[in-house]
């Protein structure tokens, strides 16, 4: 009979499809659980203010028509709902397709059963799939996986929220005029069910029965799986745990399995007493914690509550006498069983012949481990008690007092046993592959003693006092050929013969007095020796390492592993060396059931929580870097002994925290490589990037009212801060074996781009969200603070300062100075040291930011001045016909207009009132143009000091560019760069941040052509300069000023 899962039998590769994307379908529901925008969740009053009117939830499909002619009166809705739709689509659409490959994935179920029963799949039946054993295995999963995928939705994704969601995704993708959408089938099955995850809330009516019969699956499918879940042990797992108390833990997976699937058929839980006391004899007699996916546990006390069946089966387990016994005894186990991995811990005990002999006995001391731990993990769990559940926290208050739980000795021993299994593993890894090569080696050395004894017997090979033999000749000979024989194919005989063999060597030693000869018997002995090792190395079996895979199940803790985290953290604070084994316990933590398939995001989730273990040491490794700074400091001007001591008891400790990292070695948790070395640096980047994004929150925060500006103190101050971060790096570098200097100018650069990136959010329709940021991530994320004034990041706060004190309408700007002075009292407010302190502070990156920053700025004044331009005096009536009539008295244009300063007064006052605003844009622009002038000034001068050859390639490249664009111009036959070439482009990021670019000459908007736009400019400097006023003294001052 063909294969169940060969990839001609359709039948079962297409179950085998349908249960792969189940599995693929709850990874990306997870993993979108993280990025649900909050104003999807209207929490906030603000959000509530401002997108109540657009986010709607499933009350929109009763009236579409009055939500949206609501949005239709409000033309400052219009324009919300617009940048709504811009900046959520792309995530809103993620979701959507989410949401459709769960309807999808119970659509194809019912189409295949549908198959089935039709006949379509030859000589397959429901009945002759589930006798199958794959068959058996998918199908259950099949239906399980569906009802997993509806818990996830509802506990990850609030019902309101989805609503939101779909209703924004409807409004704003094509998808409601597809003829083909199943939207409102989709929006059927995913409508709120009333539920909340939050505890205390209350528990719907009729959940989650009535959320699984949304979609109907046919009952005798339903039927048959659970009852196959009910009798059968689907997975074969008994076997690995032979012991009658282990029967719930072998069958713990299956148990999860059936407590999802018996809600699609809720009349067993109400009614059916005799099948819910079975059930619970088999898989809940002595546990009622249980991991249904992953990690999401649920406590069966609360899930059963509600069905009178199931809650009178359970209340068996329930009893307080039995709690009381489950629960001492696995205190007794644990503490038996701590000494007892601890010993066979010990260096040089766990030896090849050791394990070879005691496989058994080793095997049932791992299996012990893993079943304590599991169930003192999940019925300990803060996740699976409701403390608002009175009952609840009394059977969680019995267990911890009768278990004597201690979350550190139960870590410790999970430590223990992970390393325990590690090493057992690889051990049995390193034997198989080494089985067949150390067989035939025993067998060819049992061969050669055999026909060294024989030429012994012989008399031809001397050999102390034995005399020739001619019978014991012979016969060593055939003992010889014997083994030579043997066929490592065939091990049962092979190993059935190795031991008759051996009794012969035994026998002959004894019949023919070969005892009183030293060097036969040693022979004899050897031999022995090796047709034992032979028997022992054909009987390593892969079994056992199968056995241990399954035993070592630590799935069920994803999810609660992570309130260990502290413990683990203390741990290495307390012996930084306790990192070495961490390595064993990650990898058991990668570890998945047999049926669950591994995805790169639960992976992911692994890697966080190895991250997250680790994490304490590099908060420590930061905090010892500030110290030593300070301390360094101290010892150039002082060497002081006491100060000396630290600074080398605080390098010491850092680098054996390093060495115990990197004694970890590489290591596939799953299908991510985990190197200790990128671990290492990725922990360092991560705490650098949290203190100096702090440091710059905190650093530049300045006050409007204060005189004078605090601006020059902040920045020394800062520039002092961000010169010890770099000095601590570049001291420790080596201690850590890292490249401090790439890592600082790397985090420094992406903290500075983010904080610009989300400073200039502000002025774009379409934002950049976090998740789309090039300079984000999720690996080693840059912190977001709240903001403190109208800035949303420290490089606005500084932007804004420096704007608010070279206000062009309190100060004057001397260009030969580059100085700007206060016009009041003429005292000098700042000049171009400014931007060298902030080159000082921040970096290259810091000033090429706050650049970037100021061009948006201008966009942005521009689109303003545009709007005054063309809706308050293009459209005023008066001021064109003004325009006219002075374009009529010029032209034409053949000399000096006659009465000119009339005409001209005359325009200018009738005018008049549109200059104010006028006035007020071109200032601003222009302080931010002199502004972007220093800037560059300053890059240029530092790019030419500290890298002059980059500076001249890049000069030299620009003016050739330029001479071959001229060239190109004049002569269209001459190259050209096209289209889809980036040089220009890329050339130019590279020109501003050398300074190599002039602003002035920059094109910030482009527009129609403005009509009446020349006069309009005219009139607006006739207007103004009669305001400007010569001042002899100040002409003076400025003429010393340029001589010293």
């Amino acid at each position: 009979m063909v294969d169940f899962l060969a990839e001609n039998n359709l039948c079962g590769q297409a179950i085998l499809r349908i249960v792969s994307r189940g599995n693929a379908n709850i990874a990306e529901l997870l993993r979108l659980s993280e990025f649900i925008p909050a104003v999807f969740r209207l929490k906030d009053k603000s959000d509530q203010q401002k997108y109540g009117d657009i986010i709607c939830d499933f009350s929109y499909f009763k009236g579409p028509e009055y939500y949206e002619s609501k949005l239709e009166a409000k033309p400052e809705l219009q324009d919300l709902d617009e940048e709504f739709r811009e900046n959520n689509i792309e995530i809103l659409t993620r979701f959507y397709l989410a949401f459709e490959s769960v309807h999808k994935y119970v659509v194809d179920l019912i189409r295949y059963l549908d198959d089935l029963n039709e006949g379509v799949y030859i000589q397959q039946t429901l009945e002759t799939v589930l006798l199958n054993e794959d068959g058996k295995q998918l199908l259950c999963e099949a239906l399980y996986l569906y009802g997993v995928m509806l818990l996830v939705i509802d506990q990850k994704m609030e019902g309101e929220v989805r609503e939101r969601m779909l209703v924004s995704y409807y409004r704003y993708s094509a998808a409601r005029s597809s003829a083909d959408s199943n939207l409102d089938d989709i929006c059927k099955l995913l409508r709120s069910t009333g539920y909340s995850s939050h505890p205390g809330a209350k528990r719907p009516p009729n959940y989650p029965e009535s959320y699984f019969q949304r979609v109907p699956i046919s009952p005798t499918f339903i039927s048959m799986v659970i009852g196959r879940l009910r009798s059968d042990d689907i997975y074969n797992q008994v076997s690995a745990y032979p012991l009658p108390e282990h029967r719930s833990t072998a069958l713990a997976t299956q148990a999860a399995m059936l407590c999802v699937c018996l809600y699609f058929t809720p009349s067993i839980l109400h009614t059916q007493q005799a099948k819910m006391r079975e059930i619970v004899d088999k898989y809940f007699p002595d546990n009622w914690v249980i991991s249904i996916y992953m990690g999401i546990t649920v406590n069966l006390v609360e899930a059963w509550e509600p069905y009178k069946a199931a809650k009178t089966a359970l209340n068996y387990t329930l009893e307080t006498a039995n709690i009381r016994e489950q629960a001492g005894r696995y205190a007794a186990s644990v503490e038996s069983l701590r000494s007892q991995v601890q010993q066979l811990l010990k260096e040089g005990f766990l030896r090849e012949e050791i394990v070879l002999d005691n496989i058994p006995k080793l095997l049932n001391c791992l299996r012990d481990c893993n079943v304590a731990i599991r169930w003192l993990m999940l019925h300990t769990a803060e996740s699976a008690y409701d403390p608002n559940n009175k009952r609840l926290r009394q059977i969680k208050d019995q267990v911890i007092n009768d278990s004597k739980y201690n979350p550190k000795i139960l870590f410790q021993l999970l430590l223990d046993t992970a390393q325990f299994e590690f090493i057992l593993k690889e051990m049995f890894k390193q034997m198989l592959a080494e089985k067949q090569l150390k067989w035939e080696s025993y067998k060819k050395e049992g061969s050669e003693r055999m026909m060294e004894l024989a030429e012994v017997f012989s008399g031809v090979k001397p050999l102390t006092r034995v005399e020739k033999n001619e019978n014991l000749q012979a016969w060593f000979r055939e003992i010889s050929k014997q083994i030579e024989s043997l066929n490592y194919e065939d091990s049962t005989a092979a190993g059935r013969k190795t031991v008759q063999l051996i009794q012969a060597l035994v026998e002959v030693q004894e019949f023919h007095q070969l005892e009183s000869n030293l060097q036969v018997c040693q022979f004899l002995a050897d031999t022995r020796k090796f047709l034992h090792q032979m028997i022992r190395t054909i009987n390593i079996k892969e079994e056992v390492l199968i056995t241990m895979q399954i035993v070592g199940d630590l799935s069920y803790a994803w999810q609660i592993i992570d309130s260990f985290t502290s413990i683990m953290q203390e741990s290495i604070r307390a012996n930084p060396t306790m990192v070495t084994k961490l390595r064993a316990t990650f990898l058991k933590v990668s570890q998945t059931g047999l049926f669950i398939y591994v995805t790169l995001d639960h992976n992911f989730l692994k890697l966080r929580f190895i991250q997250l273990s680790i994490d304490v040491w590099f908060v420590r490794i930061g905090q010892y870097l500030k110290i030593i700074y300070i301390y360094t400091s101290v010892l150039k001007k002082y060497f002081i002994i006491n100060v000396v001591y630290f600074v080398a008891k605080l390098t010491h400790a850092i680098s054996v925290f390093t060495e115990g990292i990197l004694m970890m070695k590489t290591t596939l948790v799953g299908i991510i490589k985990v190197d200790p070395k990128q671990l290492l640096e990725d922990g360092i980047r991560k705490e650098l990037v949290k203190r100096v994004a702090y440091a710059l929150h905190k650093g530049l925060i300045f006050n409007p009212k204060a005189k004078p500006s605090e601006l020059m103190p902040k920045l020394k101050e800062m520039a002092a801060t961000m010169d010890g971060f770099y000095r601590s790096f570049e001291y420790i570098q080596d201690y850590v074996s890292i490249y401090g200097l790439k890592i600082w100018q790397e985090e420094v650069s992406r903290i500075i781009n983010y904080n610009v990136e989300q400073e200039c959010n502000s002025f774009l329709r379409t934002k950049i969200q976090d998740w789309q940021s090039v300079y984000q991530s999720t690996h080693i994320p840059i912190p977001k603070y709240p903001s403190v004034d109208e800035s949303a990041t420290f490089i606005g706060r500084l932007c804004r300062e420096i704007l608010r004190i070279t206000d062009p309408k309190t100060t004057c700007y001397f260009d030969q100075l580059n100085t700007w002075y206060d016009m009041r009292t003429h005292q000098e407010v700042t000049n171009n040291r400014l931007f060298s302190e902030i080159q000082d502070t921040l970096g290259t990156f810091g000033l090429n930011g706050l650049d970037r920053l100021l061009c948006f700025m201008i966009v942005k004044e521009l689109q303003n001045f545009l709007t005054v331009l063309q809706k308050n005096i293009l459209k005023d009536k008066a001021v064109v016909d003004v325009f006219k009539a002075l374009l009529s008295a010029v032209n034409p244009v053949k000399g000096i207009v006659a009465n000119a300063s009339k005409v001209y007064a005359n325009a200018a006052a009738k005018t008049q009132k549109i200059w104010p605003a006028y006035l007020e844009a071109i200032m601003k622009v222009g302080q931010m143009q002199i502004l972007r002038q220093q800037i560059a000034n300053e890059l240029n001068y530092s790019c030419k000091f500290d890298s002059k050859h980059l500076a001249a390639a890049l000069d030299n490249l620009n003016k050739s560019l330029l001479s071959d664009i001229e060239a190109h111009y004049q002569d269209p036959s001459l190259p050209y760069p096209k289209e889809d070439n980036t040089l220009l482009y890329e050339i130019t990021a590279y020109l501003e941040a050398a300074g190599i670019h002039n602003p002035l000459n920059k094109i910030y908007i482009t527009t129609k052509r403005l009509p009446y736009f020349p006069i309009v400019n005219f009139l607006f400097l006739i207007a103004q300069l009669p305001k400007l006023q010569y001042n002899k003294s100040q002409v003076r001052r400025f003429q010393i000023c340029l001589q010293m």
